[in-house]
């Protein structure tokens, strides 16, 4: 199964959504750096874990890679860097909607993929039907995520 590499606000926006269940029946594997998870998951999203999200350790090389990407993209938290950098070096997609740390992704030529495109893909292989991605766009709205609305409307448009 394909890697895929996340930031903490995408986990976050399917767990509002209702469909952390059924992300985890795609065909993929879904893993964070340790540090992310231990400083921004474990505390309110610690069960994410045994429903199958990886922990994966930095080792100090990349590490050294976030030290260094931080003097260079500085809007990026580190958390998020150290995000980027696991992506890099395993050569897999990294899940974000962060806006700065999607340009620096696109600079460092790692690939990104966000929330919308996780939903496409929970109804493309029928995890979840096209009526439970308009609820779960409907419950991060009401929460206040914030996701690119216009682009939510044609992607439900497209998925019909």
């Amino acid at each position: 199964m394909q890697l895929l590499i996340s930031d903490s606000n995408i986990l976050i926006d399917i767990e509002v959504a209702g469909l952390t269940p059924a992300l985890f029946k795609l065909p993929y594997t879904f893993a964070v750096p340790d540090i992310l998870f231990e400083e921004e998951l474990a505390g309110q999203h610690g069960h994410l874990s045994s429903l199958g999200l990886e922990i994966l350790e930095l080792p100090p090389a990349l590490i050294a890679q976030v030290d260094a990407w931080a003097e260079t993209y500085r809007a990026p938290s580190r958390h998020d860097l150290t995000a980027l950098a696991l992506a890099k070096a395993e050569q897999c997609p990294l899940l974000t909607g962060d806006k700065a740390l999607r340009q620096a992704a696109t600079k460092e030529q790692v690939a990104v993929r966000g929330t919308l495109w996780l939903i496409e893909e929970l109804v493309r292989t029928r995890c979840i039907s096209l009526a439970q991605a308009h609820e779960a766009y409907d419950k991060m709205r009401d929460t206040g995520r914030r996701l690119p609305w216009p682009e939510v409307e044609a992607s439900l448009r497209r998925l019909r």
